[in-house]
């Protein structure tokens, strides 16, 4: 077994030794090799960021995520339990008809927002994810605008004020609040205060004339109680693939529904453009390569073809000499490989140097992942294999006396 094992090592070494005694021919190759790999590697990698970059920027803004559901209805417990085992979908909490979600928020004096959208949240909500959880009727997380406009920030305490008009008389009902945190404007972009379920549900108590121990005026009738069914609901599908199909179900149940399809829409044509441009130059690019390997090591083998002769004229075996070609090609396959990951580091910066700064809002518009050199490298591998297996095959079967005479 060793002295097996020695033989092939021998040959790996001759084959190593033969490739830098031809320190040209074996650049030529490198070269060759590098020229195809590198514009490959930088062509999939805009691709690849830009797409990716779209695809992040709408799943940053959970609102794309957002099934709106178009006017007031009447859903019931069942319809938010079928909603809520749907596939699709991520998040569901009930809603109380558009005109009771509005109402004024002030720090102090000088410091108010008028018509501030109250919008009920709980966990698992996308747009608060990563808030503190409301676990109490007093507590508000702000959007990042309306906390601006009132100067608020967390810990603040702010009033939440409402008005009805009951038996002909005006009439406003005010709370205080704790905010606990503040919505990025990137989740948020409007002013609105999100709150817990049942604080809503007492606003619409308010405003339907009821009396409220929160928006407390002493007048109205008595209190109700927990509503049967709401006039709407917030839904999230969780992801932007599942949106459409979310929509579809609910609208095949009557309900009229709004998405941001136009957004999605676009970015998953500008994907599909971009894949098929990409996929056009690229068979031609990887034909290309394969000519290039195919010229580059059949010309190489078809220069050897005396060495070939000679190996086999001192004892060398059909496989051993393949072997001593395949070790050729995987060598300068893999140094032409790695200094093409050199070069495209090289590519990548500047595309992200200059094209970030000039055409794009975010930084990265080159990027490729771990798992797309991989790829990239088995690919070189299995086409040089290919190449010279069949390149090989044809320079061993020549007859050792038939090439020595050519010489």
């Amino acid at each position: 077994m060793d002295k097996v094992t020695s033989k092939w090592r021998f040959i790996s070494r001759l084959s190593l030794a033969d490739l830098w005694y031809d320190k040209k021919v074996s650049f030529c190759i490198i070269a060759s090799i590098i020229s195809v790999i590198t514009p490959l590697l930088l062509l999939f990698s805009l691709k690849y960021g830009v797409v990716a970059q779209l695809r992040h920027q709408l799943l940053n803004d959970p609102q794309n995520l957002e099934v709106k559901i178009v006017g007031n209805l009447q859903f019931d417990q069942s319809m938010f339990d079928w909603i809520k085992n749907q596939p699709e979908t991520t998040f569901v909490i009930p809603l109380t008809r558009s005109l009771n979600t509005q109402a004024d928020m002030f720090k102090d004096s000088g410091h108010f927002v008028n018509n501030v959208e109250v919008v009920p949240t709980a966990k698992g909500d996308p747009i608060t994810q990563n808030m503190p959880l409301i676990s109490q009727e007093n507590q508000v997380l702000l959007s990042a605008l309306a906390a601006e406009k009132m100067q608020a920030k967390i810990g603040s305490r702010v009033k939440m004020v409402i008005t009805r008009q009951l038996d002909g008389k005006i009439e406003k009902g005010m709370t205080e609040l704790e905010v606990i945190g503040i919505v990025p404007e990137t989740y948020y972009g409007r002013a609105a205060g999100f709150v817990s379920l049942d604080l809503l549900i007492e606003m619409e108590h308010f405003y339907d004339g009821f009396q409220s121990e929160i928006f407390s005026t002493g007048t109205g009738l008595a209190n109700s109680t927990y509503p049967d069914s709401f006039a709407r609901a917030r839904i999230y599908a969780n992801s932007l693939d599942n949106v459409a199909p979310l929509s579809l179900k609910l609208r095949e149940k009557n309900i009229e529904t709004r998405t941001q399809a136009n957004a999605i829409e676009n970015m998953q044509a500008i994907d599909k453009v971009l894949s098929f441009i990409f996929s056009v130059i690229a068979i031609t690019a990887i034909f290309g390569c394969i000519l290039s390997f195919s010229g580059s090591f059949l010309s190489n083998i078809e220069r050897k073809r005396k060495d070939i002769a000679f190996m086999r004229l001192i004892g060398f075996k059909s496989k051993e000499v393949m072997f001593y070609l395949l070790t050729q090609a995987m060598a300068l396959s893999c140094l032409a490989f790695i200094v093409s990951c050199l070069l495209f580091l090289l590519g990548n910066c500047t595309f992200n140097l200059v094209l970030g700064k000039n055409l794009v809002s975010q930084p990265i518009v080159s990027q490729l992942q771990f798992y797309h050199f991989i790829i990239a490298f088995v690919l070189t591998l299995f086409i040089s294999f290919v190449v010279v297996a069949i390149g090989g095959r044809g320079a061993i079967s020549i007859q050792p006396a038939e090439s020595l005479r050519e010489a």
